[in-house]
């Protein structure tokens, strides 16, 4: 799926679209390379390496713009070089691990640009998480250190109360040393790098058990990876990027890695609120806009005359992923802020597989787009034989970005040097990608294969319907049946009745739910995604 020349036409071709796509993204201005170059070599392709470039290109251009004001690259370079100066004599060296527990603000992009300095193993950790979790992964993990938000204090003490700590955003007077404390400490001259960068252990999203660490080495990238991206997803130089998926998890956290590199502003908001995302974009003027779906849902949510309080035309990219973006939610959404979604498709384990761009969403809803320059993705079936278009298999990926194995022990089945995402779907004859499903989210009802993911997308079309989710529940007659767990808009009479009359008037039988259960909201962890388990745990 990705470009392939031979011969010298091939290599001109090749070389024509680089020059293309990354002189377009403002990648190769001769200063913008001056400078991140260097950095790169001593840092890798890290946060810290694209911060301490920005600063050296415009140290007095605004860094990051969070709720306690700016910072501008100049400082933001200074202070993560004091910190990591104090963060080694409280003895992190080098691969040490250290957790970072924290929301979207200046302490999380200081402390990741800080370990990033010192070559130390980040950990990032679930803000969503209760003692016992903190406990669990922070013993698995080996984590000696950990950096967090004031409000988790009782968290902490419960979980991690043994390690050492430093508080990287606090409400009002701390008892134990912050962030802000150790950059007055230390000198904050350059410091020496590292003798080869660290890992960060993303954890993945943990919807049906324990979440597991996805340790992902910050390796130097080929140019098809950036090519391949920025082909697809049109990022540029230099622009302010709000960023309110959390930055903990893939999404947000790559995010925030592209815009340091890109030496773009980074704009953070401690915790989402969707009128609140409309007033940051009226108010700072952000060009990209890094969400998870049910994110664009709740600011949808707000209704049309609350939306048009504000200004959003600043707004040229909304970048989606982290869940499921349903077609019909990308058509509402670009028809409130015009056709700017981009729907990007991968995973904690995969990384990037493909990007739907908003010309694609809207000639076919609900596709995750095409694979992007540099990475493969085949549709397999249960024998491991790729299917043809139209078929339905489990999907695998090959790119130069996916994980290093997970931190226990074991990875994601391979077939042919590909990686399996743990997603079903299929390619249409256009060449468009379509995610059906968990590969374990299929059930068999009746001898019959049935992915909840149609049915729910299907009940969240439904007018009175404002999101839906469906799981497998044993069935005495068919050995398995659908279950639906759905919310309703304020105000709508639709019953469990008129609701299984809707999917049968839409899917075949053995798709109607046996059983929908009314909710108030569907249990999602911090990225968005359906808890199902939680859901599994109601019967």
């Amino acid at each position: 799926m990705s470009l392939r020349g031979t011969g010298q036409g091939g290599r001109l071709q090749r070389l024509a679209e680089v020059f293309e796509v990354m002189g377009g993204a403002g990648f190769l201005s001769p200063r913008f390379l001056a400078t991140l170059l260097p950095a790169m070599r001593s840092f890798g392709t890290t946060s810290a390496a694209g911060f301490q470039a920005a600063a050296a290109r415009d140290p007095d251009r605004p860094g990051v713009i969070d709720d306690a004001g700016t910072v501008s690259f100049g400082e933001l370079d200074r202070s993560t070089n004091a910190i990591a100066r104090a963060l080694a004599k409280a003895g992190v060296k080098p691969g040490d691990g250290v957790g970072l527990f924290a929301r979207n603000h200046r302490g999380f992009v200081q402390a990741q640009s800080s370990l990033d300095k010192l070559g130390a193993n980040t950990l990032l950790l679930n803000t969503g998480f209760a003692a016992p979790q903190l406990k669990e992964v922070c013993a698995r993990e080996g984590t000696r250190v950990i950096l967090y938000d004031e409000e988790f204090r009782e968290i902490v003490e419960g979980g991690a109360g043994e390690l050492v700590r430093f508080v990287t955003w606090a409400e009002s007077d701390c008892p134990e040393t912050t962030l802000a404390q150790l950059a007055a400490s230390e000198d904050d001259s350059p410091v020496e790098p590292p003798p080869s960068p660290g890992r960060v252990t993303i954890l993945t999203s943990g919807t049906t058990g324990t979440p597991k660490g996805a340790q992902r080495s910050m390796k130097r990238q080929g140019i098809d990876s950036f090519v391949g991206l920025f082909g697809r997803l049109p990022l540029h130089t230099g622009t302010r990027n709000l960023i309110v998926a959390p930055t903990f998890h893939s999404w947000g956290g790559a995010h925030l890695l592209l815009a340091s590199q890109l030496g773009c502003t980074v704009c953070l908001r401690r915790r989402f609120d969707p009128e609140a995302t409309l007033a940051a974009v009226q108010e700072l003027r952000p060009q990209v806009l890094a969400v998870v779906p049910v994110m664009m849902q709740r600011i949808l949510d707000l209704g049309p005359d609350v939306i048009g309080r504000y200004d959003t035309s600043s707004l040229e990219i909304v970048a989606a992923s982290g869940s499921t973006l349903p077609g019909e939610l990308a058509l509402r959404w670009m028809d409130a802020f015009g056709d700017n979604v981009y729907n990007f498709y991968g995973s904690t384990e995969v990384a990037q597989a493909s990007i739907a761009m908003p010309d694609e969403l809207r000639a076919a809803p609900g596709t995750a787009g095409r694979p992007p320059r540099g990475v493969t993705v085949r549709i397999y079936d249960a024998e491991g034989r790729e299917v043809p278009a139209g078929v339905t298999g489990r999907i695998f990926v090959a790119n130069q970005n996916q994980f290093d194995g997970y931190t226990g022990g074991g990875t994601k089945e391979m077939i042919d040097g590909l990686m399996s995402s743990g997603d079903v779907g299929h390619f249409n004859e256009d060449g468009l990608l379509f995610v059906d499903g968990r590969d374990d989210d299929m059930i068999v009802s009746g001898g019959e294969n049935v992915f909840p993911r149609e049915v729910e997308d299907l009940l969240a079309d439904h007018a009175e319907v404002v999101e839906a989710a469906v799981i497998g529940v044993a069935d005495d007659e068919f050995g398995q049946r659908l279950k639906g767990f759905v919310v309703l808009k304020e105000g709508a009479t639709a019953d469990e009745p008129a609701l299984k009359a809707y999917v049968k008037e839409n899917l075949a039988r053995y798709k109607v739910p046996r059983e929908i259960v009314f909710l108030d909201a569907l249990p999602r962890n911090p990225t968005g995604k359906v808890l199902k388990r939680v859901l599994a745990e109601r019967d």
